[in-house]
């Protein structure tokens, strides 16, 4: 069975995007089998991995709030060689329609997951960054969440909120929810504050921060502009080398937990 990892934080700017695309297609390119799931109205991960809009039909939200299944909007890419479920913006909209529903309306990406879940070996949820119906429909159907959290003043900020929704959910709606990781971005080794904001995290979540950390770096700005990710855009940056380790630490996790016959978090 195939394991869904939520990529949130309700801060914007903190590279969750770039994240979400980068660990897909790092899983990827390791021959693993990965669904990336936009679930950003943005759509910021479809354009980072080459999706043209002009060919989306079905996207994300006639999955959740139509009669399609995952096959009938799941988009087939070769670079990186892995499935998307594309957003547009009519998913803007989605959290007002669905707080009309009266049962199960947390659990509309997770019915529709499930069906999929043995077919892949990793599902990668990039999350909006808000603490909404969405939010909270990625969360039902992840397994775990990985946090990005950048390397700047107010690092922390907003995180407590972030970890009561996640802890709700556990509670309500998701009871084997963990967090899998807590991932450093936007790391300047020439500043004295990414110094700082590195050791606050490290001191605060402890064990379940990624070693590796993801270096702030202009390559990553660049390579959505090409539809790519940064393994296409740029091989050898010091970024594909970060999202290399971090996929490595992933893994190896993953595989350790099988060994051990449960699910083990970081």
């Amino acid at each position: 069975m195939g394991k869904v990892i939520a990529i949130a934080n309700q801060k914007g700017g903190v590279g969750k995007t770039t994240t979400s695309v980068n660990i897909a297609a790092g899983l990827a390119y390791l021959h693993q089998k990965v669904l990336l799931v936009d679930f950003d109205s943005q759509a910021n991960a479809t354009q980072g991995v080459g999706a043209s809009r002009q060919t989306i039909k079905k996207s994300v939200y006639d999955l959740i709030l139509g009669e399609q299944k995952v096959n009938d909007v799941v988009k087939n890419l070769k670079e990186p060689p892995m499935d998307l479920i594309p957003a547009t913006i009519e998913l803007a909209g989605a959290d007002l329609q669905m707080a009309e529903f009266k049962l199960g309306r947390e659990k509309l990406l997770k019915n529709k997951l499930d069906e999929v879940k043995d077919d892949y070996d990793y599902i990668i949820i990039d999350c909006p960054p808000s603490l909404g119906l969405l939010n909270t429909n990625a969360l039902t159907a992840a397994d775990t969440v990985i946090i990005p959290v950048q390397c700047e003043y107010y690092a922390l900020e907003g995180l407590t909120q972030l970890l009561s929704t996640i802890r709700l959910v556990n509670r309500l709606f998701n009871n084997k929810l963990k967090i899998e990781g807590v991932l450093l971005t936007m790391f300047d080794s020439h500043t004295n504050l990414s110094k700082e904001v590195q050791q606050e995290v490290r001191k605060y979540f402890k064990e379940i921060v990624y070693k590796a950390y993801i270096p702030r770096s202009v390559r990553f700005a660049e390579a959505p502009s090409k539809g790519e990710s940064i393994f296409q855009y740029d091989i050898r940056s010091e970024g594909a080398k970060a999202y290399a380790a971090v996929v490595k630490e992933i893994l190896v996790a993953n595989e350790r937990s099988k060994a051990n016959g449960k699910q083990e978090i970081r």
